[in-house]
């Protein structure tokens, strides 16, 4: 009886022991938030970081569920962080339905991570709205508890990540610009994956130029990012910044560049400020060529706009609307609305927005 113990042992010992050695053949499992991903291929381990699985994802538009893992090994994966309103983000898009529509009968596949910075972007129809409008066919996870952000230790609206098909992040990009050096890599990792795979196929090597894509020359962009909330107006030029509440805020003597002027009632909530009256103005001096403001309402809210002390001519960015003799804008839905869109190029301007009923929920300036 103890003879046949020990043989059991030893073989335990020896299926242990075949199972540690079978394991550590396999490349690492590295852990990424809720799952793992494993890379295909040892030698990249170190030369590249492994890519990051989608992590607690709130919604799915145009698939029903999409994972990095099930991909590795037959595709190239471009992720892209973006939301809704960031005119930077919606600047890329053009290239990114560009690249979606060429290449994905040739191995890529874009998902679309759409991290919200405001609430209203956690919405799932306005991101759907959003996603119809511009054209996006490819998936698009929605990340409204910043899972899949946190997990990639991403900080930028937009960034991009070119996953190859040994599941290693081979290339990325923050923010706009650099297409046709994102385009190439994305043909080199096709390449690559034809070889491994042992296909013939055949990639274009021919360079996007996506109709209706704006380029910005941002050395002439001199005018940040201006935001209304409380948690983040530090450019409010009359009044308290970083302050929840009511405030009565008076029409300066002297506008500065790049200091935000609000006139009237306004009622500012850590995201928003909204005006409480009739009649509350807007005032910026800018130094950019195209203007955007993030905005909502309660029900519709009618804006006059107005330039250096005229209305808008050539340079109406595409929701105004000449009516009744003014430069219009009505703002319902939660979105950007381009204010200015200067076919003469950049400059100083002073702009003034009239808000002609109570409701208007200002956000965000953007410029390019």
């Amino acid at each position: 009886m103890k003879q046949k113990t020990i043989v059991l042992i030893l073989v335990l010992i020896a299926i242990a022991a075949s199972i540690l050695y079978l394991e550590s053949l396999k490349p690492p499992r590295i852990s990424s938030g809720e799952a793992e991903i494993i890379p295909l291929n040892k030698e990249k381990i170190g030369k590249y970081p492994v890519a990051k699985e989608i992590v607690n994802p709130s919604g799915f538009i145009n698939t029903n569920n999409i994972t990095v893992a099930e991909l590795i090994g037959k595709k190239v994966i471009l992720i892209d962080f973006w939301t809704y309103s960031c005119i930077n983000c919606l600047r890329t898009l053009p290239y990114l339905n560009s690249w979606y529509e060429k290449y994905k009968d040739g191995g890529l596949v874009i998902i679309g991570v759409h991290t919200p910075e405001f609430q209203f972007e956690q919405n799932y129809d306005n991101v759907l709205a959003a996603v119809q409008k511009f054209g996006i066919k490819y998936p698009v996870v929605l990340d409204n508890n910043y899972s899949t952000w946190t997990t990639y230790s991403n900080r930028y609206w937009p960034h991009k990540y070119l996953i190859d098909i040994d599941g290693f992040i081979a290339y990325d990009h923050i923010g706009e610009g650099e297409y046709e050096e994102t385009e190439k890599k994305i043909q080199e990792l096709l390449e690559e994956r034809i070889t491994a795979l042992k296909i013939k196929e055949e990639i274009s090597r021919e360079i996007s130029k996506p109709a209706g894509a704006v380029n910005v020359d941002f050395t002439k962009v001199n005018s940040p990012e201006i935001y209304f909330g409380a948690a983040r107006n530090t450019y409010l030029g009359i009044g308290k910044s970083g302050t929840v509440g009511v405030q009565n805020l008076s029409e300066p003597t002297e506008i500065k560049t790049n200091v935000l002027y609000l006139v009237g009632a306004w009622e500012f909530q850590n995201e928003f400020a909204e005006n409480k009256n009739p009649g509350a103005k807007i005032i910026f001096h800018y130094n950019a060529k195209n203007v955007n403001l993030v905005a909502s309402a309660t029900g519709n809210v009618t804006v006059r706009v107005f330039r250096d002390g005229r209305l808008l001519g050539n340079e109406s960015g595409k929701d105004v609307s000449m009516r009744n003799g003014s430069s219009i804008v009505t703002v319902s839905e939660p979105r950007l609305y381009t204010l200015i869109e200067d076919p003469t190029g950049y400059g100083e301007h002073t702009l003034e927005i009239i808000i002609e009923n109570p409701g208007l929920h200002a956000f965000t300036f953007t410029f390019g």
